[in-house]
């Protein structure tokens, strides 16, 4: 059973669910525009024993943040596992869970037993002009204020469409509309220099989940973490895209299980 908790920080409150259970925890952490939700259907197909941390980045889900206030998505999490007396966790990020679980790992090794990234983003990552204009294309009508037609042209972005024609489509609807969108108006994460840079440093035993369907951006990323990290094993998912955790939860569920049992 997932027990709810609150927890205050400084300028901002999160919210998460906890389950107990034996041995090192497993945090999950959602992407960008989602929340701890998102992982339902892959944490039904993860083992009832293990220990898992599920929790709304700040100014997602129901977690909020203080506007104005530069901060650190990565801070928040070690204040978390700080608060929850953990001293050392396995961590699984999703697409921007990823960059902040990989960022974490390089800055705090010894807090990060084994780390699998899905669908990775990276911190300061160079995004394509493809990418670019897709975003300022959300971000000019959110900004212009019309938050439902921002979020329609988020759910037709095409790293969405394997879901979009998926039996997840729903799932994926549902997070879309319960986002409140301030993050495409002021986003006040600090700026980081880019952890490309730094990939060499990566010493925690890695899984790299990928979709051949996703956008070459997260193909390029994948490709750096899997060719720099020390210790990766990259799996690549024939005829999925990037949300791999709502298109194939019971696949991606043995792989992660097999690989934190190891």
């Amino acid at each position: 059973m997932s027990i709810p908790f609150p927890m205050e920080l400084e300028n901002a409150a999160l919210v998460g669910e906890r389950r107990d259970g034996q041995g090192i925890p497993l945090v999950l952490i959602h992407g960008f525009g989602g929340s701890r939700h998102d992982w339902q259907p892959l944490v039904a197909a993860l083992p009832q024993s293990l220990p898992l941390i599920t929790y709304d980045q700040r100014g997602f889900g129901d977690s909020t943040g203080t506007p104005g206030i530069a901060f650190s998505h990565s801070d928040d999490l070690l204040a978390l596992l700080d608060r929850l007396g953990i001293e050392q966790a396995d961590l699984c990020g999703l697409s921007q869970g990823g960059a902040i679980a990989l960022h974490l790992a390089l800055d705090h090794p010894g807090r990060v037993r084994r780390l699998v990234l899905i669908s990775p983003g990276m911190t300061g990552w160079p995004w394509s002009d493809e990418w670019i204009e897709r975003w300022k294309q959300v971000s000019r009508t959110a900004r212009a204020g019309d938050m439902d037609k921002a979020r329609d042209l988020w759910w037709q972005h095409p790293f969405f469409e394997p879901v979009r024609n998926s039996h997840a489509a729903n799932l994926l609807r549902a997070s879309i509309d319960a986002f409140r969108g301030q993050q495409w108006i002021q986003d006040d994460q600090r700026r980081e220099a880019p952890d490309a840079d730094r990939l060499t440093a990566l010493g925690a035993p890695t899984l790299l989940l990928s979709g051949s369907l996703d956008m070459r951006d997260f193909h390029l990323i994948a490709d750096q973490i899997e060719s720099a990290g020390q210790n990766v094993t990259r799996i690549d998912h024939a005829g999925a895209g990037h949300l791999l955790n709502l298109e194939i939860p019971a696949v991606i569920a043995q792989e992660i299980t097999h690989f934190l049992d190891r």
